[in-house]
C-alpha cells in the first residue's frame, strides 16, 4: 500500500501544474495566477455541463480557485492537478444544485419544446448510453435532463465520466489520475452508463421527470461498488 501511495506520488510530481500547486502551498502568488490562467474556460465549461447556466458557471470557477487557494497549506500532490481541481469543481456544483433543488428552482420548462441540437458534452453522453429522445426536446431541456443524469451518479462514477467526454482522457489517462487501473476504470463507467441510462430512458420516453429521492446515486449500494473499484485497483 505505501508502495502505491508513492508511485502515485511520484506519478503526480510528473504534471507540471502539480509542481505549480505546490509552488503555490509555498505562497507563490504568480504559479496560482498562471494555474487560474490554465485552467479558466476548463473549469468555466466543466461548471455549466454541470449546473446548466454559464453567468452562475463562472461565479462557481471562483468559489472552486478560492477553495484552492485556502487549501493550498494542506495540498498534497497524489494525484493529477486537474483530478483534484474538477473533483472540487464537482462538489461545489453538487451543493449548488442540491440548493436548487431545496428552493425549488429547477422546475419542468412550461410551453412546447422547439426541436435543436444539443451540446457536444449532452449529445456524447446520450450516444454512450443509447438513448434516442422519443419527443422532441430544446437543448435547454436536454441539458437539464442530462445535468439531472449527472447529479444521480456517485461521485467516482461522474468524476470519471466527466474526465472520459469532457476532458477525452482515455482509460489509461483516468486510471492514473484516479490512481485505480484501466480494468476499474471500464467497469466504474460501464455502471456509470447502466446508472445514467436508467434516469434517461424513462424520461426520453415518456417525459416522466424522476424525483431526487429515486435518482440512481442515491440507491443504496454504490458506496459498495466504489469499495470494489478500489479492490480491483
Amino acid at each position: 500500500m505505501v508502495a502505491s501511495q508513492s508511485s502515485a506520488h511520484t506519478r503526480a510530481l510528473r504534471d507540471p501544474d502539480v509542481r505549480l500547486m505546490l509552488a503555490v502551498r509555498d505562497d507563490d502568488a504568480e504559479a496560482f495566477e498562471e494555474l487560474v490562467v490554465r485552467y479558466q474556460t476548463r473549469l468555466v465549461n466543466l461548471l455549466e455541463h454541470l449546473v446548466g447556466d454559464r453567468d452562475l458557471a463562472e461565479d462557481l470557477a471562483q468559489e472552486v480557485f478560492l477553495r484552492v487557494y485556502r487549501a493550498r497549506k494542506t495540498y498534497r500532490p497524489d494525484a493529477k492537478f486537474s483530478t483534484w481541481l474538477f473533483t472540487i469543481a464537482n462538489n461545489v456544483a453538487s451543493n449548488m444544485n442540491r440548493s436548487r433543488y431545496r428552493r425549488h428552482e429547477l422546475r419542468s420548462r412550461d410551453g412546447p419544446s422547439v426541436a435543436s441540437s444539443s451540446p457536444p458534452l449532452e449529445r456524447t453522453l446520450l450516444a454512450s448510453t443509447g438513448q434516442i429522445p422519443a419527443r422532441q426536446l430544446d437543448k435547454a431541456e436536454i441539458r437539464e435532463v442530462v445535468r439531472l443524469a449527472l447529479s444521480s451518479l456517485g461521485e467516482r462514477q461522474r468524476l470519471a465520466v466527466l474526465l472520459r467526454k469532457f476532458e477525452g482522457m482515455s482509460y489509461a489517462e483516468i486510471a492514473e489520475a484516479m490512481s485505480l487501473s484501466p480494468q476499474a476504470i471500464k467497469s466504474l463507467l460501464s455502471r456509470a452508463r447502466v446508472n445514467l441510462r436508467a434516469v434517461l430512458e424513462p424520461y426520453f420516453e415518456t417525459g416522466e421527470r424522476p424525483c431526487s429521492d429515486r435518482l440512481v446515486g442515491k440507491q443504496p449500494g454504490l458506496d459498495a461498488e466504489a469499495s470494489s473499484d478500489a479492490a480491483e485497483s
